[in-house]
């Protein structure tokens, strides 16, 4: 493994930036490490999401039946989280290598939507969005109205008046385009793995994947984690770890192709 800090003119990240030239299919996967610099904590750290709502008691398909009130006191929570945010430098980089065609597409566990702000074009979105609100009867797709936030009432459906949630992939939901995000993977020769520590499922599956194929994976995290929870010890996956804020790796790195 080929650590990569705050020196921009080491052979590691000049390395690092020609591998990603010569990828035939590169992707990323993101997590919410991208979107702290936004402003956006993620919900498992401490003072997160999770700590004021149990993921078990609010944050389930079958509670979201049973009582969409009690469900909807969590998805207010959220949205005044991720209301108003903005993309940072991390999203930025990204769009930039789609740009360049050095990015296939970012596969994201995020739900904030910042990906496609910043200029992304090619995004999956594992977990869905919050921009709309979703029937589960009828499929109904509506825009988020902000308003929804500051109201107790819970929404309703539109054509066929069942109680509307947030287009986001509960727990008990099948993730979203998992055939294509497969497919991808399949074909992907290098794997950029920005702000997730990548494990939990399907998300945990797509790096191991890459690499039984032979890709190579660069991780841009505070810490290298990435292969370090695995089952029978530690089997490191990292080929270049970026070690740092992802909104300062990341433009790094594309400052790197500049160079080269």
């Amino acid at each position: 493994m080929i650590v990569i800090t705050g020196e921009e003119t080491g052979s590691g990240l000049q390395a690092a930036a020609r591998a990603l030239q010569s990828a035939r299919l590169p992707l990323a996967l993101t997590g919410a490490g991208v979107s702290v610099a936004s402003g956006i904590p993620d919900f498992r750290s401490p003072g997160g999401l999770w700590t004021n709502f149990s993921p078990d008691e609010y944050a389930t398909l079958d509670v979201f039946y049973a009582d969409p009130a009690k469900a909807w006191r969590l998805y207010r929570a959220l949205g005044r989280v991720l209301v108003g945010r903005r993309f940072n430098a991390a999203h930025r980089a990204l769009a930039e290598l789609e740009a360049r065609q050095l990015l296939h597409g970012v596969i994201t566990q995020n739900v904030d939507g910042l990906h496609q702000q910043a200029g992304s074009q090619a995004v999956y979105e594992m977990h869905g969005e919050h921009q709309h609100l979703h029937c589960l009867r009828c499929g109904l797709l509506a825009p988020m109205d902000e308003g929804v936030l500051d109201v107790e009432d819970v929404p309703c459906c539109a054509q066929c008046t069942f109680p509307l949630k947030p287009n986001v992939v509960l727990f008990g939901e099948p993730v979203r385009a998992l055939a294509e995000i497969e497919e991808l993977i399949d074909q992907c020769d290098l794997l950029l793995v920005a702000g997730t520590s990548a494990q939990v499922y399907p998300a945990a599956g797509l790096v191991p994947a890459v690499k039984g194929n032979g890709g190579i994976i660069f991780e841009f995290n505070r810490e290298q984690v990435l292969g370090q929870h695995g089952f029978g010890g530690i089997n490191i996956m990292t080929d270049y770890f970026f070690a740092g804020d992802a909104a300062e790796t990341l433009p790094a790195l594309c400052r790197a192709i500049d160079r080269c």
